[in-house]
């Protein structure tokens, strides 16, 4: 679909491609992975057509689309969330409102002999199949799911887009981009602003119903359950492994052994043949041989290794007071702005020494918990922060109350202590501010650079009680590996709030879900959550209970209740399972539908086709097909999400 050839890009007089050589194809999933700095986001420009290389030809057909979602990108503030959401649909809209045009102006006149008539209905009747044919006005249903998917409710669509954060609008851009299907996605950290569910169900729409997809993403279990190739670029080359993240990591390393080894005896043959000319340079018997060897020694072409940074940094947070048994106690608590409850009896105790995650959908009170914590802001109830608890907290503004005239190195000398302080090149190496980026000023750090240097700068703080809002979002991978083992050694008490799977995996042992304003506690790690999730109703409160007999004793009426619960949980994910299949089943036929459709057309398109009768009326009926088959997986799909909500 897409052919890149000899790509080359230089920035000074570094390079950072050579001869980069590789072709994108239709239905590819592509994991594009590299060090920080490898030139990953570069890439993903100039496959966009948003930055030009320095040599080499990005071949893109004619009509292909492409769709790009930039790390960070300028958000209008203008419309509703539905409105903004539409703009994806400008093509159809505009289509229209020229039938709506042409219609008037054919209701309105009244020669219907002349040839001007005709012409004006030729025109429309053409204008109208075309519209009919890219799915006419019904595509709000999909507007709306694929907004629900992402994590916005119903109530939200009339909403100004001006009332939400960032994060949030990063989301409607994400929906705009889905919505235009474009034949090859182009994603930088598209997991960054959204949530555990949100992202599974993305993984769901680029796994089922996308076209090619080309993304950048720190999230190893996202891009594992996403991708089905992976290019990793090393050393200004691209290395094509046609397998999914994890098994790409098992064939790197044999490919680096293999590389190691070749090094090696080459390094081997060159001290040979250079030993050979030092010990016979000036006997004229071997002239003849050192010349050779001479010769033979400047066509040795070296061979490289790839980058792998093998030092094994490990932080330890310096040693802090020992905080009483309960650092955290919440009784009744309760959070409220105006008429809208947040959450509401919240019940909650966290032991010393307890790493727990707090983790739904956004707007569910995750961070605003986090805040009555750090009482931050006024709530009803009671929390009581346990004796002698520092807290050290980690939030996305923190990056904020760093000093902007310090450079990053004074940042960090400033809060280190003891032998940290001969470590504090290697610290900033791990989270990214390797060499001269240590000399940087803080005020000209993007905000994601402010956000890890806020996180070194925690890390290095003596606390008992650690509090991190969404610790990730701004980190590779080695950065995540290290400060997740700083955390996992940490002795003291940690709350996490995360959408990362793989982040939490491993780290905590108990998880908080925020949901329906309501708190509950699951027991064991973020797989052991998402496993229960599946086959356990949240609100099985709100399920009725059998009428009982008054002289029953109360724990037979427990026992009968579970057991309706039981049964009615049974009964609906029998049917969510059926409906899941049902929409299973639609999408493949809708597939194979539109895949004969455009044959069809592609045929119509030629002059033997277009006098071709039999291929219309075939049109016809495999667009009846779709219609109906289109109608049906919207039925079933709403039935499913109506399920799932009642789960």
């Amino acid at each position: 679909m897409i052919s890149i050839e000899n790509l080359e890009v230089e920035f000074g007089a570094k390079p950072l491609f050579q001869n980069v050589s590789y072709v994108i194809n239709d239905k590819d999933r592509i994991a594009l992975v590299g060090k920080n700095g490898a030139g990953k986001s570069t890439m993903l420009k100039i496959i966009a057509g948003l930055q030009q290389p320095t040599g080499g030809v990005v071949a893109v057909p004619k009509d292909t689309t492409i769709g790009y979602l930039p790390q960070v990108m300028v958000l209008s503030d203008e419309h509703t969330v539905m409105e903004e959401a539409m703009q994806a649909f400008d093509h159809i809209t505009e289509m229209q409102l020229r039938l709506e045009k042409m219609n008037n102006e054919l209701a309105e006149r009244t020669d219907y002999e002349s040839e001007s008539y005709m012409q004006l209905v030729e025109r429309f009747t053409h204008e109208n199949e075309r519209f009919q044919m890219m799915g006419g006005m019904n595509f709000h249903a999909e507007i709306e799911r694929t907004l629900m998917g992402l994590g916005f409710a119903r109530s939200d669509f009339d909403r100004p887009t001006k009332e939400f954060s960032g994060g949030w609008r990063m989301r409607i851009e994400l929906a705009k981009l889905l919505l235009r299907k474009p034949d090859i996605l182009l994603l930088d950290e598209p997991t960054n602003h959204l949530d555990i569910e949100s992202i599974q169900w993305l993984e769901n729409f680029l796994s089922t119903r996308a076209n090619a997809v080309v993304l950048v993403s720190h999230d190893r279990a996202f891009i594992n359950n996403v991708t089905n190739r992976t290019l990793e670029i090393s050393c200004g080359r691209i290395y094509d492994y046609k397998v999914k993240y994890d098994e790409y990591v098992k064939l790197r390393a044999e490919r680096r052994e293999q590389q190691l080894r070749a090094y090696e005896n080459q390094q081997k043959e060159i001290a040979d043949i250079k030993d050979f000319i030092e010990r016979f340079r000036y006997k004229a018997t071997k002239a003849v041989q050192v010349q050779s060897r001479i010769k033979q020694l400047e066509k040795i072409i070296p061979i490289e290794v790839d980058e792998v940074d093998n030092s094994s940094l490990h932080l330890k947070f310096p040693p802090a007071m020992r905080s009483g048994d309960y650092p955290i106690i919440c009784e009744d608590v309760r959070k409220a702005y105006g008429d809208h409850v947040v959450f509401h009896d919240v019940n909650l105790t966290i032991k010393r020494g307890e790493k727990v995650a707090f983790v739904g959908k956004n707007g569910e009170g995750k961070s605003t918990l986090v805040k009555c914590i750090m009482n931050e802001i006024p709530f009803d109830g009671t929390l009581k922060v346990g004796h002698m608890v520092q807290i050290g907290y980690f939030a996305q503004n923190q990056a904020q109350l760093l000093d902007g005239e310090l450079t990053v190195f004074d940042t960090i000398d400033r809060v280190a202590k003891g032998d940290i302080r001969l470590r504090i090149k290697d610290i900033l190496g791990s989270f990214m501010f390797g060499g001269e980026a240590s000399e940087k000023k803080v005020k000209v750090l993007s905000g994601g650079e402010r956000s890890r240097l806020a996180m070194i700068k925690l890390l290095l703080e003596p606390v008992n009680l650690l509090i991190l809002d969404e610790p990730t979002n701004h980190l590779d991978m080695r950065s995540k590996d290290v400060l997740k083992e700083a955390i996992r050694d940490f002795d003291g008490t940690v709350i996490v709030v995360s959408h990362d799977r793989e982040f939490l995996d491993g780290l905590v042992e108990k998880v908080y879900e925020f949901g329906s304003g309501l708190v509950k506690e699951h027991l064991g790690g973020i797989y052991d959550f998402l496993k229960k999730k599946n086959i356990e109703s949240l609100n099985e409160l709100q399920l009725s209970s059998s009428p009982t007999s008054k002289t029953s004793a109360p724990a037979e009426k427990e026992t009968s209740s579970n057991r309706l619960s039981y049964e009615q949980q049974k009964e609906l994910q029998k049917k969510i399972r059926k409906l899941e299949k049902a929409v299973s089943t639609c999408e493949s036929e809708i597939e194979e539908l539109e895949a004969q459709i455009a044959e069809l057309e592609a045929q119509m398109t030629t002059p033997e086709g277009a006098a071709d009768m039999q291929l219309y009326e075939k049109h016809g009926s495999l667009k009846k097909q779709l219609d109906e088959t289109v109608e049906r997986w919207e039925t079933a799909s709403l039935e499913l999400e109506e399920a799932k909500s009642n789960n």
